[in-house]
């Protein structure tokens, strides 16, 4: 008889604190004495990287692999599988927002698999791999530091869609609030949003457990009292929202999601938005088409923000000064963008059954050219 099994797969080891990310490459050391940094432009611009090699105390040589910025590729993974191969590290380490530790946390996933990276991404069975992955978020986020998962882009297609594997899971996880000093304010609030909804999906998920529940609705009540502080400047919050941040990430990993995610990937790809942007606009209408699906946990989640929770993520939009993408657009391939959404492990996750008529509908309130309230999406 087949016995549905849930597994809980966490980082291995996980340090949090004021400047923990300035001892990373010395912390690393017993994997091994040749590292690769992957970081974005940033970290080498404000002098965060320079502080990092200044503290070094071991004998290490690390070489620095800096994303070209934008969404992650598969051409862009390959470059950096190319770049790792020859140089051969111990370890593989990002400093960086989602992109960059998706595309790092996919380097070491697959740097020795025989096949192309599109292969992963079209299906093929991915081989485990023996190569740590260390990380330090700059954001607060996408809760990547903590899950098995790349989302990568297939930019002659278009598909958005991620790759998964128990060894991708981090070995070593920094969270160092110092990192999100000078974030800019759209990004924390996109980045924001995007935690606070994997909170909410990983919570009301199909594949949620008890230990999930109880980390997601953690999550909730961190982003939910920190993240308009950190949007408007307070750095004493800082620190919850990255631990928000990161227990959302563990519970979406061990829990998968929800329609939000179903839909944002296919339609960041296709307009070119960020996606924490993506996942807040839709949110809302996720919610009202869940909610009699969920009565238990939907009066959770409003009970842990203190107001109608669907109401709360529209409110959010404004307080964020976050602004649709979709309102009033239009959109050429409608069938496709379905198929794709319908397709996605984080649409098969969502807690009521999704049909193709109940995603044109979504996607009709979506592209509206009003912005109005979400109405209750029965």
């Amino acid at each position: 008889m087949n016995v549905l099994q849930k597994v809980l797969t966490l980082p291995t080891e996980t340090r949090t604190g004021l400047g923990a990310a300035r001892e990373m490459l010395n912390v690393c050391a017993p994997f091994g004495g040749r590292g690769m940094l992957v970081c974005g432009q940033s970290l080498q611009q404000s002098g965060k990287l320079d502080v990092m090699r200044g503290a070094v105390t071991d004998d290490i040589d690390v070489r620095v692999w800096a994303h070209p910025g934008g969404e992650p590729t598969l051409e862009q993974l390959e470059t950096l599988r190319s770049a790792a191969r020859a140089y051969a590290p111990d370890w593989i380490a990002a400093v960086g927002g989602g992109s960059v530790i998706d595309i790092a946390k996919a380097g070491a996933g697959l740097l020795y698999a025989p096949q192309q990276a599109q292969a992963y991404h079209d299906g093929a069975s991915i081989p485990p791999s023996s190569v740590p992955f260390v990380v330090a978020p700059t954001t607060a986020g996408t809760g990547s530091e903590a899950t098995i998962v790349s989302v990568l882009t297939n930019s002659d297609t278009g598909v958005k869609k991620s790759i998964r594997h128990p060894s991708f899971m981090a070995r070593l996880v920094l969270l160092d609030p110092d990192l999100l000093d000078g974030c800019p304010d759209a990004v924390v609030a996109a980045s924001g949003m995007d935690a606070l909804t994997q909170a909410i999906e990983s919570y009301c998920s199909a594949g949620a457990s008890w230990i999930t529940d109880r980390l997601a609705l953690k999550a909730t009540a961190l982003i939910h009292g920190s993240l308009e502080a950190v949007f408007s400047g307070d750095a004493a919050k800082r620190g919850d929202l990255l631990t928000g941040s990161y227990l959302a990430g563990i519970a979406l990993s061990n829990a998968r999601l929800g329609i939000v995610h179903g839909l944002a990937h296919p339609l960041g790809a296709r307009f070119h938005v960020p996606h924490g942007l993506a996942c807040a606009v839709c949110l809302p209408r996720a919610l009202a088409f869940n909610r009699d699906a969920i009565p238990e946990k939907y009066a959770k989640l409003s009970e842990t923000v203190g107001m109608d929770i669907q109401d709360y993520a529209q409110a959010m939009l404004t307080r964020l000064r976050l602004q649709s993408p979709f309102a009033g657009e239009s959109l050429e391939d409608k069938e496709a963008l379905i198929a794709e959404t319908l397709a996605s492990g984080s649409t098969k996750a969502n807690p009521r059954e999704v049909t193709g008529d109940d995603v044109e509908m979504l996607l009709q309130r979506l592209f509206a050219p009003s912005h109005a309230a979400p109405e209750n999406c029965t």
